[in-house]
């Protein structure tokens, strides 16, 4: 059994707390609003994130944040993008020996173009690090509550620490592989919710499925130009964190960047957007840092920018999609010559 302390107390953060709970380890969720702290321990849910789901009788919860801390071996780190350096850096004044540390978040920071291992290992000394490890694939919290099927990638270049890792999640309805290249599941997980916006939105318009296809083998197109520019290994994404991940982010009613896009494409404004979703749509902050490094490493990435200028220069997302359609003519197979 194993002491572990899973950092955010949302429908993802719970949801893994669910799985290291049902597998007999002693699992401990933190979050930063004390009511919410006291109803997973009072009642065993968590209403706003996981309505009609009970929790195991086995999982606590604390909003004292340096009990979280020094409960744990193993600190999963599942906040939004934008609290990462933030909750690293109460986390640094705490610990006073090295722990194992996995984040499941997906994103690039804007501006400083990091990917999120990177920004822990920015705020962290590395003599309190044992390893990073990236947990990530196709997996929606609604569904891994109920105990469907899911498989995932455990990423890290410390392949002992991924395999730790994959030891502590396994179960039968829980399957987890390992994978080295961070960057490319790094990539792939926080691209891929740009694409699932851009597909919310192509759904938002009615346009079909026909254009929803084109648009997925596109986006996975572009992600992969993306991530080899940066030392990303190709096949990765046509794995679980490429592929896997775009292909569940584009069509299911549980993404929150599916939601956002449709939205978007039926008409709404992305500020009600956001505020109708009333969770973290982390696609929208990725598209900018994505436009960002796109230009930074002169990768050609035309649905990334179609979705900037839809999002933060008032481009009306029918005019986007027309001027998709209208770019200069190319071969199909183009794009992949340079892999």
């Amino acid at each position: 059994m194993e002491k572990i302390t899973v950092l955010g107390a949302g429908s993802w953060g719970t949801a893994l707390a669910m799985v290291l709970a049902n597998n007999n380890h002693d699992c401990l969720l933190w979050s930063h609003r004390e009511n919410q702290a006291m109803e997973i321990n009072l009642e065993h849910t968590n209403k706003k994130y996981l309505p009609n789901t009970i929790l195991p009788n086995n999982l606590s919860a604390t909003n004292d944040f340096e009990k979280a801390i020094t409960h744990a071996t193993t600190i999963i780190i599942a906040v939004p993008t934008k609290a990462i350096r933030e909750v690293c850096q109460e986390m640094k004044d705490l610990l006073t020996e090295k722990k194992l540390l996995v984040h499941v978040s997906k994103g690039i920071e804007p501006n400083s173009l990091k990917r999120i291992s990177e920004m822990i290992e920015e705020e962290l000394p590395t003599n309190l690090v044992e390893a990073i490890v990236v947990l990530s694939g196709p997996s929606h919290a609604e569904e891994v509550v109920l105990h469907h099927p899911t498989t995932i990638t455990a990423a890290s270049e410390n392949i002992k620490a991924a395999k730790k890792i994959q030891d502590l999640f396994m179960n039968n309805s829980f399957r987890v592989y390992t994978n080295d290249d961070v960057i490319g599941v790094e990539i792939g997980a926080a691209l891929k919710n740009v694409i699932g916006l851009a597909a919310g939105i192509v759904d938002g318009l009615g346009y079909g499925d026909n254009a929803k296809a084109a648009l997925i083998t596109r986006g996975l197109a572009e992600i992969s130009r993306l991530g080899i520019s940066l030392g990303a290994e190709a096949y990765t994404f046509s794995g679980l964190t490429g592929m896997g991940d775009l292909i569940a982010t584009c069509t299911s009613v549980h993404s929150r960047n599916w939601k956002a896009g449709n939205l978007l494409g039926k008409g709404a404004t992305l500020e009600a957007v956001l505020e109708e979703v009333g969770m973290v749509v982390e696609g929208v902050r990725t598209t900018k840092a994505a436009y960002q490094l796109a230009q930074k490493q002169n990768v050609d990435m035309p649905i990334t920018e179609a979705l900037h200028s839809v999002l933060f220069e008032n481009v009306d997302p029918k005019e986007a999609v027309d001027n998709l359609m209208m770019r200069t003519k190319k071969h199909e197979l183009e794009d992949y010559k340079t892999f």
